[in-house]
């Protein structure tokens, strides 16, 4: 009962990396005012982000992608050229499929719009960190309108016979998540606990071999293992 009570004093630290001043002091009063995250420093442009991601090394990276100075995709691939135990989370007014896949490949953990509230930010920071991997529900349905009609790729075929087959409990799981559900919902949903909903999501992503919500979706719907509403 210590450990736990210990466990849940640890804070999360965060660093903000957002080019508009005002935008930035709200992500900034949004983190500062959460009881399980502290604001470790912020910056308004790609070369300061890094200078502080290599000398802060937080847990979380709260990051825009377009940057006075660069594209804000250089800070995902500074945490993984310096393998860092940073997670990238991206938030972002783009909520095209370009940047969202790209950013997903690259690394990022979660993928946010900006017109989220306080609540939402901090409870996808909060997923991130429990193994989750947040993504805007509007995203979400976005990636699975792109992939309703795609016929699976030739070179896909072998790799589906070699997954592990999904239990009906993991089905239903990423049932969930592909409607943008969190783990507090779906936990509330099926009456288990967040931590065993992050279990399954954690079995899910080494059974599809993804590292990422929006990845499990894509494969998932490639594949068949989810339907689509049409």
């Amino acid at each position: 009962m210590q450990n736990q009570s210990l466990e849940m004093q640890a804070n999360t630290s965060v660093l903000v990396v957002e080019d508009d001043s005002s935008t930035r002091e709200r992500f900034s009063r949004v983190i500062s005012g959460h009881p399980q995250l502290d604001l470790v420093g912020d910056a308004g442009d790609l070369a300061t982000g890094i200078e502080l991601l290599h000398s802060l090394k937080p847990d979380i990276l709260l990051m825009d992608l377009d940057l006075p100075d660069g594209n804000g995709m250089s800070l995902i691939e500074e945490i993984v050229s310096a393998k860092l135990d940073t997670e990238a989370m991206v938030i972002s007014v783009f909520g095209d499929e370009r940047h969202v896949i790209r950013a997903i490949e690259a690394g990022a953990g979660g993928y946010l719009l900006k017109d989220g509230g306080a609540d939402q930010i901090t409870n996808a920071i909060l997923q991130l960190v429990a193994g989750g991997a947040p993504i805007s529900p509007s995203i979400a349905r976005h990636l699975l309108k792109r992939f309703r009609n795609n016929e699976e790729p030739e070179t896909e075929v072998s790799d589906k016979q070699q997954m592990e087959p999904l239990t009906t409990r993991e089905q239903e799981i990423l049932n969930f998540v592909s409607y943008g559900y969190t783990a507090q919902e779906i936990a509330k949903q099926n009456s288990i606990s967040i931590h065993t909903v992050n279990t399954h999501i954690r079995n899910i992503y080494g059974k599809l071999a993804v590292n990422s919500r929006a990845e499990a979706i894509m494969k998932a719907v490639r594949h068949g293992i989810i339907k689509t509403e049409n």
